[in-house]
């Protein structure tokens, strides 16, 4: 829930249409169609993720969230701080409806301190609904909604301070 309930990240404003004048550099990130995790790899030597909680939440503490995912019992939820050589670059929260996790997909749940990025595109079975931009005060942000195997969960990017994203 990006508006303040269970989540570590600050709440996002998201934007229903993208604003007009956006450096090209910036656009080029928050449209990413790839991993960022091997994006970030381009800008440093090491990409490290530190978890900053990871356990099932109730329908109800999705929020606004609710509206994007099914209807679920529990949903996964995950949220990291990624880091480039030891400097934060991204905030990302994962939410996952439990019907996600059938068949080999239950190694979602024990990704720890593994980039989600190093699972999803490794499967070739991972399509992209959309992707939404948003503003975390001065920060970019971006949202999509991801099917792996044609089953849903909802990634939340906020771009931190540091990231390369606005060094370039």
């Amino acid at each position: 829930m990006i508006d303040g309930g269970v989540s570590i990240l600050k709440p996002v404003q998201w934007w229903t249409m993208e604003p007009q004048k956006l450096a090209t550099n910036i656009t080029d990130w928050l449209h990413e169609q790839g991993s960022m995790t091997e994006r970030f790899e381009r800008y440093c030597r090491s990409v490290t993720v530190e978890p900053q909680q990871q356990r099932f939440i109730t329908r109800q503490d999705l929020g606004n969230e609710q509206a994007l995912l099914p209807e679920s019992q529990r949903y996964w939820l995950r949220e990291v701080i990624m880091y480039g050589d030891g400097m934060p670059w991204l905030q990302g929260r994962t939410v996952i409806p439990e019907e996600t996790f059938s068949g080999v997909h239950e190694k979602l749940l024990d990704l720890g301190s593994t980039p989600l990025g190093r699972y999803l595109f490794r499967d070739n079975k991972l399509t992209r609904d959309y992707i939404q931009i948003g503003r975390q005060d001065d920060l970019w942000a971006r949202r999509s909604l991801l099917r792996l195997s044609g089953k849903p969960l909802l990634l939340t990017e906020v771009f931190l301070s540091a990231s390369p994203m606005y060094q370039i």
